[in-house]
């Protein structure tokens, strides 16, 4: 994949940080700039960050794919090209090749050290998924992408996540099935998919009451 730009990547790292929905006017008391025009087509459609509108602005949240992009940038050893080039930049890139290097020699993933730290219950998550589904889901019983759900869920972890799910599943209150057409996977899916009998699924269907 091409290098992002540097407002672009800022914008993930952003994004990676606060591991929740950050709304346009946030960013920019944050780090002086909003997410909109160009810069917010290029990540969506490269499905990095997913924006929708609430009100008038456009609120954003890293996909799953967005938050492998920011593993393999940790990796890049040089910031994406500037002019006059930014010294402080090249730094914190080398900085962050170390950082990379820890989080894969400790097996760890960087949703483990940013992810949220609310010790949420089974009933919480339940919860959660269910606020995300309807959101989502354009008719009653809609399928909906567990890549497009699982950054809906205010960084639940994933395993709690998947134990909700299976037992949602289980008691029939949702269903789990596969993506027929897997030439149309994406990263983004097999990272957020679930193993249910013995096979990955990626679609969810809860029935809303």
């Amino acid at each position: 994949m091409k290098r992002l730009s540097s407002k672009q990547t800022a914008a993930m790292f952003t994004l990676m940080r606060l591991n929740r929905e950050v709304a346009n006017p946030e960013l920019d008391e944050l780090v002086g700039f909003t997410l909109d025009g160009p810069d917010r087509k290029r990540l969506n459609e490269l499905e990095l960050v997913d924006s929708r509108k609430v009100g008038r602005p456009y609120v954003h949240v890293l996909t799953e794919r967005g938050w492998s992009w920011c593993e393999q940038e940790l990796s890049a050893k040089t910031p994406p090209a500037t002019r006059p080039r930014n010294l402080v930049a090249v730094g914190a890139y080398l900085l962050l090749d170390g950082f990379g290097e820890y989080l894969r020699r400790e097996n760890l993933r960087l949703a483990d050290l940013f992810g949220s730290t609310v010790d949420l219950g089974a009933t919480d998550i339940e919860s959660r998924i269910r606020i995300a589904y309807r959101e989502l889901a354009r008719s009653p019983r809609d399928w909906v992408g567990l890549a497009d759900l699982r950054p809906k869920l205010g960084g639940a972890p994933a395993g709690e996540v998947d134990a909700v799910l299976k037992e949602l599943y289980r008691t029939g209150q949702a269903q789990l099935v596969p993506e027929s057409n897997r030439k149309a996977l994406t990263e983004a899916d097999h990272d957020a998919a679930i193993r249910v009998g013995g096979e990955d699924n990626h679609l969810l269907s809860i029935e809303v009451s």
